[in-house]
């Protein structure tokens, strides 16, 4: 991790949220002029049930966005260009766009595949005041990858968040030290982050609309109405990084909890074979991001969802954790095997991992070895992967599966992420 910069005594906070516009769509019209100017999903074909990765500003202007069915999408702009995406492609142009923002500050924190937080807090000698370097930030990005972003500029990366899509398309926002209140204020309150529309309701029930409607709320009254959730509120009603959301330093690296890969079949599926070889690819996935972060996994789970939506959740703890994608794959096909029901029409399989360590523990030297063995069969395979993409090494068990990668997902290989540094012992 790059070291810590000494900082004024009283610099003012700086945070900056960068947001990739429509990213998955700008990159596929890098490769293909013909897609400029029409309106484009990508995540899956119109007759999918997966959900939309991201919409082209076209297709938006139909009401088509992010996280919405694909099926859905199709009604309302049928027209569209749906297509798959190219998951290794967005991953290197986040790896490029990361190195430019590492240009700016070692302190950068990657949300996601297309948005990265980072702390300009005492830059000003090298960059300028925020606005400036903001805007010397969004045209290095653009000339060098050929992609616009959306620059939000606060003192929190709560505040930076709201002003990056305030910021959209390819602009920049920035709300001054002091001024957090104010710009705040008359936005409706479903525009602070994790507030979702059940939230907002509770919240107009009684009588907040705006923001500031929030901020004038006693804490007490919001910590009895809504828990620690209400406090949090208080927090983010005055811009402040309050709440679950915007924890932890950026910059800082932090261990997953969970790990887990799922899959909606385009069709209800019977298929036992298929269904244990839809598993066995989420495995590998798994085992891969596991290796990524340097983590051993104690707990297997099954997630399985029938076609009346009925829903199943299983899990197994190990007696040893494990990074092998080998043990994931039969500990999750004994799962399934317990859980099913012969002939049932599945919509949905998935599995993932818990208890996550950074030691496997104490096993016999016999299998000490064997497990060696396949790590280094494993780790041969991975660097394969990381040159050539997910589909150039897969086990035979996985081979039959339709779970193709999904570009809206959280897979191995993204920048800021991995592979995990050992901790320094002190």
């Amino acid at each position: 991790m790059a070291a810590r910069r000494p900082r004024a005594l009283y610099a003012v906070r700086t945070i900056f949220h960068v947001d990739m516009d429509a990213f998955f769509v700008s990159v596929e019209e890098l490769f293909d002029q013909g897609l400029k100017g029409k309106p484009v999903v990508v995540g899956g074909q119109k007759d999918d049930r997966g959900v939309v990765a991201a919409a082209s500003y076209e297709a938006r202007k139909y009401g088509v966005h992010s996280a919405m069915p694909l099926r859905t999408a199709a009604k309302l702009c049928p027209h569209a260009i749906f297509l798959d995406g190219h998951p290794e492609r967005y991953r290197e142009y986040s790896h490029r766009v990361h190195e430019i923002l590492l240009e700016f500050t070692p302190q950068v924190s990657m949300a996601s595949i297309d948005e990265a937080y980072l702390d300009m807090t005492g830059t000003e000698r090298l960059w300028g005041p925020p606005l400036r370097a903001a805007t010397l930030l969004h045209d290095r990005i653009g000339q060098r990858t050929g992609l616009n972003c959306s620059i939000g500029a606060a003192t929190s990366k709560m505040l930076a968040k709201i002003c990056s899509d305030f910021a959209k398309p390819n602009g920049i926002a920035w709300v001054p030290a002091g001024m957090e209140a104010a710009f705040l204020a008359p936005l409706d309150v479903s525009r602070i982050p994790g507030v979702g529309r059940v939230t907002a309701e509770r919240l107009r029930e009684i009588g907040v609309r705006r923001i500031g409607d929030l901020a004038r709320l006693d804490e007490d009254f919001l910590l009895r109405r809504f828990g620690q959730w209400g406090l949090a509120l208080a927090g983010k009603a005055r811009g402040a990084d309050a709440g679950a959301w915007f924890e932890g330093e950026i910059g800082a690296y932090e261990d997953p909890k969970s790990i887990s890969h799922e899959h909606t079949f385009s069709e209800d599926v019977r298929d036992a074979a298929l269904l244990e070889a839809t598993l066995a690819r989420q495995a590998e996935k798994v085992g891969r991001r596991l290796r990524e972060h340097r983590l051993f996994a104690r707990t297997v789970e099954l997630k399985l969802r029938y076609s009346d939506f009925t829903t199943l959740s299983r899990s197994k703890t190990l007696p040893e954790a494990t990074d092998v994608d080998a043990d994931l794959i039969a500990v999750s096909r004994e799962l399934f095997r317990r859980t099913w029901r012969s002939g049932a029409p599945v919509r949905l399989i998935g599995m993932g991992v818990s208890g996550l360590v950074e030691a496997q523990g104490q096993v016999s030297l016999l299998e000490a070895e064997r497990r060696e063995r396949a790590r280094q069969a494993l780790a041969a395979a991975d660097r394969i992967r990381d040159r050539f993409g997910e589909k150039s090494v897969q086990l035979a068990a996985g081979m039959a599966s339709e779970d193709r990668e999904k570009v809206h997902e959280n897979p191995a290989g993204l920048p800021g992420k991995g592979p995990r540094q050992p901790h320094k012992r002190t």
